[in-house]
């Protein structure tokens, strides 16, 4: 495939090669066009101004340039402080998983968003639990946590299915359309609903292979997946001790 010119084609090609249903392709294309403005140093339109706006022309090799990094760095600063921390996660995350794919195609030599992190979001105040009627995974689920995490809980919910089998998951023994894990997994597959579904699509995009829970240094272990949880589940504890992964999964379909 011939490398495209303009950043919007290469946003096209991409989504078009993306597992995505319409409604999260719709959400995507709506985060990538965004970006369009910060690489040319401009604000996008908010509100209603955005809707008939149209984004500025940009050649996709303006991705691989020095001043690359730093534009996207005072975009993602600024569209923070418009729009808030969990939407500027939200749409790093679609660029960074497009950059990937773009990389994966050699159709950009570097990686403008590697020094870019996501913004901590703001922690429940100490307590704060459940509702009555509701139980520990319906309040944990909610929690702003990284799209790793609510990607891992929402599938230990869901499945049932003990931490390790889920931590020993790579990429390709997902079958996202399906909802299932491969039939050459062993055991029975696992299944989960459409909210977990649209975590491991998000989290996987762009990826061929490897683990579906990694560090950037190898598969997430059973270890750091617990300290993980148990600290974001502290300040929803009374006796501040936090909660264990086996709470969650107490929780979900067996």
């Amino acid at each position: 495939m011939s490398r495209p010119v303009e950043y919007a084609v290469a946003v096209d090609r991409y989504l078009s090669a993306t597992a995505l249903g319409a409604g999260s392709r719709r959400v995507y294309r709506i985060a990538l066009v965004t970006w369009a403005w910060g690489l040319v140093g401009r604000a996008a339109p908010l509100g209603r101004g955005r809707r008939n706006a149209a984004p500025p022309a940009v050649p996709l090799a303006l991705l691989d340039t020095p001043q690359a990094a730093a534009r996207l760095r005072e975009a993602f600063t600024a569209r923070s402080a418009a729009v808030g921390a969990r939407t500027a996660n939200r749409e790093l995350s679609a660029l960074a998983a497009a950059v990937t794919w773009w990389r994966a195609q050699g159709w950009l030599t570097g990686d403008p968003v590697e020094g870019l992190r996501a913004l901590p979001l703001p922690e429940p105040r100490k307590g704060e639990g459940a509702q009555p009627g509701e139980d520990r995974a319906s309040v944990v689920l909610r929690l702003p946590a990284p799209l790793r995490e609510q990607a891992l809980w929402h599938l230990l919910y869901d499945t049932g299915a003990s931490i390790e089998r889920v931590l020993a998951l790579d990429v390709d023994d997902l079958d996202l359309p399906g909802r299932r894990t491969r039939e050459r997994v062993g055991g029975t597959p696992l299944r989960w609903g459409g909210a977990t579904g649209r975590l491991l699509t998000l989290l996987t995009l762009g990826r061929v292979g490897g683990p579906v829970f990694g560090t950037g240094r190898g598969r997430l272990s059973y270890r750091r997946a617990a300290e993980v949880f148990t600290t974001a589940t502290r300040p929803l504890d009374p006796d501040g001790r936090g909660w264990t992964l086996r709470d969650l999964r107490g929780s979900g379909r067996r």
